[in-house]
């Protein structure tokens, strides 16, 4: 079982279970805390799956709901200890956003606005390690690198033979235009976007200058939705410390609206494909 277990995903789904146990008794997360004589920041990150979930926190927990089915509590024992492996990406060392390639990894759709970049899951090597080592300049060469190889890693999700990613990319035409690496990088790079995005679960569409003003003016995110009816939407942020995920319906629906507004705005895919296309001849020269 442990090969097909994602951790991230496991905690994730522990975590709304015993949300849901402490509603259903009517018990505030401070509340919770007082009784286990811990903080109320660790029941808050128990629930939304951000910390690692011991048997002994479930075991506690359902003491505290008075949860009287053993197989309810044997299940979530089991889920606390499926939480607790590791996934692929461990095997890399700390890596800061291991969270999101958790979600990522498990995700059944990805929806993706860039301003700066060509998003991570469309990078060459070439253009990643250019990225990376930019973006980095105190990292030393062997972080980099192991950066640069769990990017690569992540790519498997969209061009995998069976059940892969559905990713539908907003690129903003300044990312076409920021020189990464180089020239000859760059091509190679516009070159790669055309090609994936001819695959049918692959949908990439820029959005021109010329728009002006719009929905995305306040950076990056990412919309992560999952098979799993259990598994609410996610909507992911991006910091240099720190990230953000928002799970709240209200959070994510405001950003989904947001998408859309995005894509409208967006040239269709094939005006999108035009202007990439042009731009890798103009490298090229």
């Amino acid at each position: 079982m442990a090969s097909n277990v994602n951790p991230t995903v496991r905690r994730r789904r522990l975590g709304q279970e015993l949300r849901r146990l402490r509603e259903l008794k009517g018990m505030t997360a401070e509340e919770v805390a007082e009784r286990l004589l811990v903080s109320q920041s660790k029941i808050s990150r128990l629930e939304n799956g951000r910390r690692s979930i011991s048997q002994r926190d479930v075991r506690d927990l359902c003491g505290v709901y008075e949860v009287e089915d053993q197989r309810i509590v044997d299940s979530l024992m089991q889920m606390a200890k499926d939480s607790r492996q590791q996934g692929w990406w461990h095997a890399f060392g700390d890596i800061p956003y291991s969270v999101y390639i958790g979600l990522e990894t498990d995700a059944e759709s990805l929806r993706v606005y860039e301003p700066q970049i060509i998003t991570g899951l469309l990078q060459t090597r070439a253009y990643a390690e250019a990225i990376i080592r930019g973006g980095s300049p105190e990292s030393s060469e062997q972080d980099n690198d192991k950066r640069v190889e769990v990017r690569l890693r992540r790519q498997s999700r969209i061009t995998a033979d069976k059940d892969p990613l559905r990713l539908w990319v907003v690129l903003d035409e300044a990312s076409l235009y920021r020189v990464v690496g180089s020239r000859q990088v760059m091509r190679e790079q516009l070159e790669h976007v055309m090609e994936l995005s001819q695959l049918p679960h692959i949908t990439v569409q820029v959005l021109p200058f010329e728009v002006g003003a719009h929905a995305g003016i306040n950076g990056q995110y990412s919309i992560l939705e999952f098979a799993d009816a259990a598994d609410s939407s996610v909507v992911y942020i991006e910091g240099v410390t720190s990230d953000l995920y928002l799970e709240k319906p209200h959070d994510v629906q405001k950003y989904t609206v947001m998408y859309e507004h995005l894509r409208a705005q967006s040239l269709n895919v094939e005006q999108s494909r035009q202007r990439v296309e042009r731009l890798a001849k103009e490298y090229a020269r």
